[in-house]
């Protein structure tokens, strides 16, 4: 049995130059299925709850190619792959809803900050306690698939010196997140966090993972993984959510997986260290992606990104062929191989491409890539 996944995809609009240009007021207006961000300059995309990996590829090729067809009408406009303010913009804020008071809020505490673009992967876990118990093992993992997904290495037209600059200056809130031991621990923090101001509503938990669900903290249906850059491949996406799903089938079919259980870490201070190693592996993930160093939270010893994502390869491999999409997950070891797409765009960097030049020459390869997949799969530009 397949687990639900649905995606939530952030993107950026503008020239075939690289120039971000906001028009997501416009987006919205004229198409379904598409939000706005409080900066006009990116736009949200949301596809339905699907089971099969095949369906997903379709809910994930299909807005885009609407979204494409709807910027040719309004000029010689296409989407920029990257997950920063790649070239140029990132000192100024263009709101989307000047109206809106969150939108203040956020303008005013952290500005351009959140102005990125990611993709966030929710898989349906109906069980509350499971759930949070999955949360738990997916916070300790999560630097795995940042580094997997890196794809911010610019702004303002520099080399940052991080493979995700949006991650690493994204305003994780609140600041300290706990490994939430039971749903009941859950609703008490996030009413504590809600009374304390520390959050301004329920949705506003920004960290790696977290329960999500039609009314939280109350009703939970899903496991929201929030720490991915943009992946621009629909096939390398679905490959790292098909690790995802594999490790979630590997804890359900063995509750023992949980970090709260497994870990060799000092029972005594277990939760907390396991808090702190994670946000450390998040950092270091961030600046060096799959050449990070991490720490290990099953033993608490230094291990690299890459060689801990084979591991996990190779240990799930057997539940993804079990379930029938370890076709799926194959496009993990080309990664691995290749290098994510800020390592890519490095590599091209060290070569003599200035960062204009990598990311007009990428949104041309995502635009190609794209429109053999929906050639592929019989799909017009416009369903």
């Amino acid at each position: 049995m397949l687990l639900s996944k649905g995606f939530e995809i952030e993107v950026y609009t503008g020239t075939p130059k690289g120039e971000v240009v906001g028009m997501s007021d416009k987006i919205v207006a004229a198409l379904d299925g598409f939000v706005r961000e409080p900066d006009s300059r990116n736009v949200e995309y949301t596809t339905p709850p699907s089971y099969r990996y095949e369906r997903s590829l379709c809910d994930l090729v299909r807005p885009r190619g609407q979204l494409r067809d709807y910027l040719k009408q309004l000029g010689d406009y296409t989407l920029i792959p990257g997950s920063t303010l790649a070239l140029s913009g990132a000192d100024e804020f263009h709101r989307s809803d000047p109206g809106n008071p969150y939108h203040d809020y956020i303008e005013q505490t952290y500005g351009t900050k959140v102005v990125t673009a990611s993709v966030h992967i929710n898989v349906g876990i109906s069980d509350p306690e499971l759930l949070i118990r999955a949360c738990r093992l997916v916070r300790v993992e999560a630097p795995l698939y940042l580094a997997l997904s890196a794809a911010s290495p610019f702004l303002n037209g520099a080399v940052t010196g991080s493979h995700s600059s949006r991650w690493a200056v994204f305003p994780k809130t609140p600041t300290h997140v706990p490994l939430f031991e039971s749903h009941a621990h859950f609703i008490q923090w996030t009413e504590a966090q809600l009374a304390a101001g520390t959050m301004q509503n329920v949705r506003h938990l920004w960290s790696s993972v977290r329960p999500n669900g039609d009314r939280r903290p109350y009703n939970l249906n899903r496991l929201e993984l929030r720490i991915c850059d943009l992946v621009s491949d629909p096939i390398a996406l679905l490959a790292i959510t098909a690790l995802l799903e594999a490790r979630l089938h590997q804890l359900i079919e063995d509750p023992h997986l949980d970090p709260l259980e497994m870990s060799q870490l000092s029972a005594t201070t277990r939760a907390e260290d396991l808090v702190t190693i994670a946000d450390a592996n998040e950092i270091a993930a961030a600046h060096t992606s799959l050449d990070a160093e991490l720490i290990d939270w099953r033993s608490g010893k230094p291990i690299l990104a890459r060689d801990w994502v084979e591991q996990l390869y190779q240990e799930v491999w057997p539940i993804a062929k079990k379930n029938g999409f370890s076709c799926f997950l194959l496009p993990i070891k080309k990664i691995l191989r290749e290098g994510n797409e800020a390592q890519c765009w490095l590599k091209q960097h060290e070569q003599g491409w200035d960062a204009q030049r990598i990311v007009m020459e990428s949104i041309q390869t995502t635009q190609t890539q794209e429109l053999a997949l929906q050639h592929e799969l019989g799909q017009p530009m416009v369903a």
